[in-house]
């Protein structure tokens, strides 16, 4: 491996030629109390321009001349320290920053850092402290993070109460989610209405809506990219919380001081230990529940080696008396070895495992019936982070995946009313190569550049066809296991830049290629999971968008305030949309029930912030138009996507009204859903059948409603803290709709009637929470 590195350095050597001259201060900057790495911690000169920020692990690199230095430290939720360095030759320090400390006189709350960075290149990226999460009142009182990013400008709520989302005009399966590495490809608890993601096993949020990094690849739209806590390397701690319908348990400590340390976490709903106590026969028989557990270990194998093994496995039960009953969920894994070679140059090698399944039973007296599905990764992820010098710092590696997917089997006893049935398992190997120069070209200008390499193969075994442009299969071509059916190539290049104007606005464009491989079938918008995902076949070809994004940033008022508004324009390729009358679910040719055209997205998004004191809080609007043109659908026409809406408006208010008493509030609306509503009816053998003909032509009701929260610190001791939280969801009672039908009027059949149902509303809870320390 080394002479690989040796190499790739050699080929960069100009790149540093003017950096030899000088020398590098590195180090990796945790926080005190836990021993945590402390990801994106600011360094810099408080002299001088110079500075960077540390990585996913805590590392820091920063070049400069011979000389005298005070030396910054600085991160979230965390004092800033300052340190005298004296830099006459390559210099290691590690960095210890004490946590933030409130004031008992007057309470002053920091929702986040110093700012917006101005100087950096990276476009459409935010980031969420856990704590900022922690105050934001929800549904049920769960603190979950995929409805807290839905606040944010560019990412649209999948629905009333759901934790699916939508990010500048992609679908949900374009949304590339992580947890410590590892894809999640059902990101949601109960329906979609929680999920998977346990906020107190959480220690970062990033989501990237554009211009993502090159490291990053796989999906169109996004990328939400979720850290866990590794665990207190100082002392033990216990921690949890019981709600109206979960309780969880979280411990964490050191195996070795200093050294090494653990964390378990754990959650589960309990709503079903009542079920045997209704009155009603028929209701003590139903089940519905959800468990997930989140664990992590990590060990400092030496002073420039830390391994770091993390899971993650998580299920849902729901089960109708004897009748029906589907169980799914996430299992992921991930272990990783940090070495460092020397001050400038840092290695990760990643071993990560991705499973998602679900099973459906079906029980009736003619049918007995049993429907499995999953999708399975194995991947080898290589990262380098090269500190070329004051102006360079770059990114390469690679990635190798390896993809098995069983759309469906479907088993039956003897009484039923078919035969068993197994949908063709599916087999491809994903590569990548990957590489990013961030440039600091002059004071007033920062590049980034790069490029990621994709390869695609399809492998057998199996049965692959050709299909004519009714839908109907021409040709059956059948591959012997591992023999390749064929292979995509795709160049993805990425370019930003950052124009500074002074030290608190800049000016930064970008430029991004995504390319996606895996395809996700779905009737619904809540991210159901019997969802199916596909993987491109010799005629389903990768997805393609290409997307441009301008946009001007301001920090004001001693950065107490961050202003940014962005505006953007993606243009994608073969977009997938269903057949009319189609069916992917039983159907081993899928191509003949698919269709394929182009799309495009464009938006602007403003977003203002305040950061400290008393009140916190920020504004987001999103102004947005998302098409598709697919010929077979509306004559060929541009079409509404099913995800889009013109106007996304979210207000969030955090207030600290004393040391015990915390004040929350979150007004969100946003325009109807496009929708395709009938356009006619007719009655075939004393059946009304309903006739549509434009695609997502019509719109729902606009959605709005108000969300309100408080929270009661009980104890705060050296030892022990507890606190209430209180909340209630969609306050003044808003109807908003979840779905509309269509049905005859009952005192009149010539007429027909359409009926709203709708959720949620005044919906309160209360949740206990504690800490031993």
């Amino acid at each position: 491996m080394e002479k690989t590195v040796f190499f790739l350095l050699f080929i960069f050597s100009a790149i540093a030629a003017t950096s030899q001259q000088k020398h590098t201060l590195s180090g990796t900057i945790r926080s005190q109390r836990s021993g945590e790495t402390i990801i994106g911690a600011s360094v810099r000169s408080i002299n001088g321009t110079e500075g960077t920020v540390s990585n996913e692990y805590g590392f820091f690199s920063l070049t400069l001349p011979e000389g005298d230095y005070e030396i910054e430290f600085s991160a979230i939720s965390f004092e800033t320290s300052v340190e005298q360095i004296k830099l006459t030759e390559n210099f290691s320090k590690n960095i210890l920053l004490p946590d933030e400390v409130k004031d008992l006189e007057q309470v002053t709350v920091s929702a986040t850092g110093k700012g917006r960075t101005i100087t950096g290149t990276q476009m459409g990226v935010e980031r969420l402290s856990i704590q900022e999460v922690k105050t934001i009142p929800m549904l049920l009182g769960e603190r979950d993070i995929l409805k807290a990013i839905q606040l944010l400008p560019g990412i649209k709520q999948a629905g009333d109460g759901n934790s699916g989302f939508y990010v500048r005009g992609g679908s949900a399966d374009q949304n590339l989610i992580l947890l410590d590495e590892a894809q999640v490809y059902n990101a949601s608890h109960l329906l979609g209405f929680f999920s998977t993601f346990n906020s107190d096993a959480v220690k970062d949020i990033t989501v990237y809506k554009g211009g993502m990094p090159a490291q990053y690849g796989g999906r169109l739209s996004s990328v939400l990219d979720v850290k866990m806590n590794e665990g207190n390397n100082q002392n033990f701690e216990l921690s949890g919380g019981i709600g109206l319908i979960s309780a969880k348990l979280n411990l964490e400590g050191p195996i070795q001081k200093n050294k090494s340390s653990f964390l378990l976490s754990g959650r589960r709903t309990y709503a079903d230990v009542f079920v045997p106590l209704a009155k009603d026969t028929a209701i003590r028989k139903n089940r519905l529940y959800f468990y997930d557990y989140n664990a992590k270990l990590n060990y400092q194998l030496g002073k420039k080696d830390n391994l770091y093994i993390s899971g993650y496995f998580g299920r849902d039960y729901l089960k109708f008396d004897q009748q029906f009953g589907i169980n799914w969920g996430n299992i992921t894994g991930t272990a990783r070895w940090n070495h460092i070679f020397n001050s400038r140059l840092f290695s990760n090698t990643s071993f990560i495992y991705s499973d998602f399944d679900y099973n459906i039973n079906i029980n009736n007296p003619n049918n007995d019936l049993d429907i499995y599905s999953k999708i399975r990764d194995l991947n080898l992820k290589q990262e380098f982070q090269w500190y070329a010098g004051s102006a360079h710092s770059m990114r390469f590696g690679f990635n190798s995946t390896y993809h098995k997917i069983r759309p469906g089997d479907v088993t039956s006893s003897g009484t039923a009313s078919f035969n068993n049935f197994y949908l063709q398992d599916r087999y491809s190997w994903e590569n990548a190569l990957f590489a990013t120069d961030t440039w600091k070209a002059a004071p007033w200008l920062n590049l980034t550049y790069g490029a990621r390499l994709t390869s695609f193969a399809i492998l057998g075994e199996g049965d692959f066809y050709n299909i004519d442009s009714d839908g109907n299969v021409t040709d059956t071509l059948s591959y012997a296991k591992n023999r390749l059916v064929k292979n995509y190539i795709n160049i993805e290049p990425r370019l930003a830049a950052s124009f500074i104007l002074n030290r608190t606005t800049s000016v930064k464009a970008s430029y991004v290629r995504n390319v996606q491989n895996l395809h996700l079938m779905s009737n619904s918008t809540t991210g159901a999971p019997t969802d199916k995902w596909l993987a491109s076949t010799n005629i389903i070809k990768p997805e393609i968008a290409d997307q441009v994004a301008l946009g001007w940033y301001k920090n004001f008022a001693g950065s107490r305030y961050e202003f940014s508004t962005e505006a953007y324009y993606k243009k994608m390729y073969n977009q997938i949309d269903y057949r009319p009358g189609a069916d992917v679910f039983t159907n081993d040719a899928i191509e003949s029930q698919i269709l394929f055209g182009i799309g495009r997205a464009y938006g602007w998004e403003v977003f203002l912030k305040k950061k400290t004191g008393k009140a916190t809080g920020w504004i987001s609007y999103t102004l947005s138009k998302t098409e598709r043109k697919i010929d077979g659908i509306n004559d060929g026409a541009w079409y509404n996507a099913r995800q889009d809406r013109t106007h996304d408006v979210a207000i969030v208010f955090n207030y600290q009204l004393n040391r015990k008493w915390n004040l929350a509030a979150n007004w969100i609306y946003y325009t109807g859903d496009a929708v395709t509503y009938p356009n006619g009816k007719y009655v075939i053998d004393n059946q009304l059948v309903f006739y549509y003909t434009k695609r997502n032509a019509d719109r729902m009701p606009a959605y709005h409603r108000l969300d309100l929260g408080a929270t009661w610190l009980l104890k705060d001791k050296k030892k022990f803290t507890s606190e209430l939280a209180f909340s209630v969801f969609n306050a003044y009672g808003r109807e908003n709709p979840y779905i509309i039908t269509f049905g005859q009027n009952e005192d009149d059949p010539s007429k027909t009637e359409a009926v709203q149902t709708s959720l949620f509303r005044f919906v309160p809870s209360i949740s206990y929470n504690f800490k031993f320390k």
